[in-house]
């Protein structure tokens, strides 16, 4: 019985491992046939200070359009678009 659910649990994790690769290839095919199309998103850019007492200041260093790429996963070193729009602010941490 518990072969039997190995077995089981073992071509499922290995279907979903095929299909995220698939899913991949087939965005960076789109991606490069389109021409690798990308864009440029505003970013709010903050940086953390740590102070006393485990308390955080957060300083504003201002808007910067950051390009990203018009897929649904990264391509190229770039982030996609739509997760840079879904998180706009960036933090930088010292």
């Amino acid at each position: 019985m518990i072969r039997l659910l190995m077995r089981w649990t073992l071509r499922l994790l290995l279907m979903l491992a095929v299909g995220f690769v698939l899913v991949y290839l087939g965005d960076w095919a789109v991606y490069k046939l389109r021409g690798s199309p990308q864009s440029k998103v505003p970013v709010n850019r903050y940086v953390a200070i740590p102070l006393k007492g485990r308390k955080t200041e957060f300083d504003y260093l201002g808007t910067l359009s950051v390009p990203c790429s018009i897929s649904l996963f990264p391509q190229e070193g770039q982030s996609p678009c739509w997760q840079l729009r879904r998180n706009p602010n960036q933090g930088i941490g010292l």
